[in-house]
């Protein structure tokens, strides 16, 4: 159960034995059926989640009720509302599962713990919050910058196992362009792909 969130882990930091127990006695084996809520705009976001099978997504609404993917979690990924994680204030963010999901959760509390015991931890999770804070600015700076066909491309890069699995209004959300124009860019895509040289 905690091999992958184990390797994910020594990307980063190595942990001797009673280290790696320490941690994976915090950890929250949970699972959520497929399109469960899991946090939603208003609550009070009290885990980091690590994603072990399935899929979640993050996401916002507008007021006009449209919805804006941040991040997809496929296996091996962490994800939380992170401004309602540190603030423990209402946060705006919703995550969902998109399928039958098997997670880890680790409690704020206990991850204020596992800095206190195993100082490390600090360090690791400095290095995904950095991780976040760079990939945000870069999708930012690549949705001012780039086509809506860079943007896809980039987003199969970073999600090659999601392209066939994920809802395509979903994906258009996440690389900012309406169902319709994605749909009309999928079709171009492969109408050129096919076309003979």
């Amino acid at each position: 159960m905690f091999d992958l969130i184990l390797q994910n882990v020594a990307r980063h930091i190595q942990l001797d034995a009673e280290e790696q127990r320490c941690f994976t006695d915090m950890l929250l084996p949970t699972t959520y059926k497929s399109r469960q809520m899991v946090l939603q705009e208003g609550d009070v976001c009290r885990h980091t989640i690590f994603v072990r099978e399935g899929c979640l997504r993050m996401f916002n609404t507008d007021k006009n009720g449209y919805e804006h993917v941040l991040q997809f979690a496929p296996p091996g990924w962490w994800v939380a509302d992170l401004y309602s994680l540190i603030s423990q204030r209402p946060g705006t963010l919703y995550v969902q599962a998109l399928e039958k999901t098997a997670a880890l959760l680790l409690p704020k509390t206990s991850q204020e713990q596992l800095y206190r015991d195993v100082p490390k931890f600090e360090r690791f999770f400095r290095i995904l919050a950095e991780n976040s804070l760079v990939n945000n600015q870069q999708r930012l700076l690549d949705r001012l910058s780039l086509t809506a066909e860079e943007r896809y491309d980039l987003f199969c890069k970073k999600y090659p196992s999601l392209i066939q699995c994920v809802p395509q209004k979903q994906i258009a959300s996440y690389i900012g362009v309406t169902p319709e124009f994605f749909s009309k860019m999928r079709a171009l895509r492969s109408t050129h792909a096919h076309a003979p040289q």
